[in-house]
């Protein structure tokens, strides 16, 4: 069973980004949301963000709300921030395969990439 995962590391403290709100959209003519959350302690979420019949091939959107979390954190940020939303765009051709999204985020940059 294909199963989409997230981690979140907050690489300016060297931690895991601990209660960062996030927003999976499928885009499929239309930018639809499929699902939403905040990541636990570990910077992950407690469940897969889809799984089984909900994980259908096609390109997806993760919004991660990193400006928020920052500030939450007690970051002092510009207005507007350097980096308010960061969006990863991706695709699934597999549905029956694990993808993994891992973000690593500072306020002023990020990096991502298929995880294991």
């Amino acid at each position: 069973m294909g199963r989409l995962t997230s981690h979140i590391l907050d690489t300016a403290a060297g931690r895991p980004a601990a209660g960062m709100h996030w927003v999976l959209y499928r885009l499929d003519g239309a930018r639809t949301q499929v699902a939403s959350g905040q990541t636990n302690s570990d910077g992950r979420n407690d469940e897969p963000v889809l799984k089984g019949e909900a994980l259908v091939p096609g390109v997806y959107e993760f919004q991660f709300d990193a400006a928020g979390y920052f500030r939450q954190c007690g970051v002092e940020l510009p207005e507007p921030p350097f980096l308010g939303e960061v969006v990863v765009r991706f695709g699934i051709a597999d549905s029956s395969a694990h993808y993994h999204v891992p973000l690593l985020v500072s306020p002023y940059g990020y990096s991502t990439y298929r995880g294991s």
